[in-house]
């Protein structure tokens, strides 16, 4: 029979980063349980690989400045380039909201953001439809970053570490005993353990569901429509969002006339398929003809479109931390953001799991009995 001290359930991006984390504590029997014969197949590889620090509230903030230093500061050369995001609105309220947002950040240390007006967004984005446009937002170091560079540097060190991967290995349950965690059942067999990580992402409440917890993870689709402009796109063309439609743009990386854009589709109803619907392209390249002319004009590349799963939660927050089984914890419900908090997300439950709290960051609010405790929390700009 196999064990492990930790098994970390699932090797995108965010058991990748625990993964690191722990090793890196000189913890070196961690496990970690994929279930697809390579890491990134999941919602890891789908993402856009956006980062940003314009979020409403303390803990996102706090969990994008810390990532985005380690992005720039760490020696695994994971493709950050910050282009910026650019948030507009078309409506006073919705400006006045994002003013107040960038007073926040401010407030919380992030710097090279800035309210802009209209002419200014014209200038940032050139052939965006301004005419209706009231304002919005500008943070210089927000950006992206490469979503597989990130999982695959952070694999390798926890490689390095002593970490182990085992691939086709799906978890079917976990077993506890006296209220504690004995071991997980997976299609190769039992693994005893002390330790578990759910880190399933849109997967991760079934197999929560196993071990006796209720977990308010949803899967919903998000879809992304890959095009190219017969002419090089406008230069230093960062991420631009709509604040009010969600309708969003960003060029793809390393070249100069393919761009990604989309918007999250309020039909879509809550599902694990990841078909990519062609019906989606009529939809976006309709909220485009408006606002963006030259991406209106682009052609579908229609074999890089793209389909994946958000994680969502109730308040479109984190759970992160324990349960009321011990050594069962959750990295889950990111509702898009994984990517861009992995490596807070993974130093915090390390710390969690080895010391019993963060204490690098406080991130008590994002436990999972907020959601019995009615403690959820806010965040206007979800995309």
């Amino acid at each position: 029979m196999k064990n492990a001290e930790i098994i970390i359930i699932g090797g995108g991006v965010v058991g990748a980063s625990i993964a690191y984390h722990l090793t890196e504590k000189d913890v070196k029997d961690v496990l970690i349980l994929e279930r697809e014969t390579r890491q990134g197949e999941g919602s890891t590889g789908k993402a856009t690989g956006g980062i940003r620090t314009q979020f409403e509230t303390e803990i996102n903030i706090k969990m994008s400045l810390y990532s985005i230093d380690f992005f720039k500061n760490w020696g695994f050369d994971c493709g950050y380039e910050p282009r910026g995001y650019l948030f507009f609105t078309t409506d006073e309220k919705q400006f006045d909201y994002l003013k107040r947002n960038v007073e926040r950040q401010k407030s919380f240390g992030v710097k090279d953001i800035e309210i802009v007006d209209a002419k200014t967004i014209s200038e940032i984005v050139e052939g965006l439809n301004c005419e209706d446009i009231v304002g919005g937002s500008f943070g210089g170091r927000d950006g992206f970053i490469n979503p597989l560079s990130v999982m695959e540097g952070f694999t390798k060190k926890a490689l390095e570490n002593g970490a182990r991967v085992e691939f086709e290995t799906q978890v079917f349950s976990i077993k506890t005993k006296g209220g504690k965690v004995k071991s997980v059942e997976t299609n190769r067999g039992k693994i005893e353990c002390e330790t578990v990580v759910i880190c399933a992402g849109a997967w991760a409440r079934e197999i929560a569901k196993t071990a006796g917890v209720n977990l308010p993870v949803e899967p919903l689709k998000r879809q992304i429509v890959w095009a190219k402009s017969a002419a090089d796109l406008p230069e230093n063309l960062p991420m631009v969002i709509d604040l009010g439609s969600g309708f969003h743009f960003r060029p793809a990386k390393d070249f100069k006339r393919e761009i990604l854009f989309a918007y999250p589709d309020k039909d879509e109803k809550p599902s694990f398929d990841t078909n990519f619907d062609e019906s989606f392209i009529a939809k976006v390249y309709e909220k485009a003809k408006h606002r963006v002319p030259f991406l209106y004009e682009t052609e579908v590349v229609r074999e890089k479109c793209r389909a994946g799963l958000y994680e969502n939660t109730p308040d479109h927050h984190a759970i992160l931390g324990g349960c009321n089984v011990g050594g069962l914890y959750f990295a889950n419900g990111f509702s898009g953001h994984g990517v861009m908090h992995s490596p807070a997300t993974g130093r915090t439950l390390a710390e969690i799991i080895l010391d019993g709290k963060a204490s690098f960051l406080d991130v008590s609010m994002l436990d999972l009995a907020r959601f019995k405790e009615n403690r959820l929390l806010h965040e206007t700009a979800f995309i």
